[in-house]
């Protein structure tokens, strides 16, 4: 997991399972999905379609809670499904961004960059999912 601080946490807390030390502020991912939902939400201000508007900010609102929900869920499975269903939101924000760069609600300059950073954190998430599948393999192995 990649994390803001440089502290090893799980080698300060000693035998407490993983799944129970972790802490969704820290990790970067949720950082940049946070301030990717309000970019969302900055953009959709002045939409007056209210069901598109709605629905693309609790798509990207998703994507920041799910991490946070699976990084304190008690569980590396749990955890999992959570990121996975993040990245999902991802996807479905992306998809809507083509929608609101067609109905001109958007430009394509932030077009691009909110796509790529949709794209940014789905392949962090996805890190962080290979990152929890390699410790499960590693804690059975030793």
């Amino acid at each position: 997991m990649e994390r803001v601080s440089s502290n090893d946490e799980s080698k300060v807390k000693g035998q407490r399972s993983k799944a129970m030390d972790r802490s969704f502020e820290g990790l970067r991912v949720w950082l940049q999905s946070r301030t990717f939902v309000n970019s969302i939400y900055d953009i959709m201000e002045e939409v007056k379609d209210y069901g598109f508007r709605d629905q693309i900010q609790r798509a990207a609102v998703s994507i920041m809670n799910n991490i946070a929900e699976g990084a304190e869920s008690g569980s590396d499975a749990k955890y999992m499904n959570f990121l996975q269903i993040s990245r999902g939101s991802c996807s479905e924000v992306r998809s809507m961004l083509y929608l609101c760069l067609d109905r001109k609600m958007i430009d394509q300059a932030t077009f691009d960059q909110l796509k790529g950073e949709a794209i940014s954190i789905s392949n962090q998430i996805y890190k962080l999912i290979e990152s929890i599948n390699k410790s499960q393999g590693d804690s059975v192995k030793g």
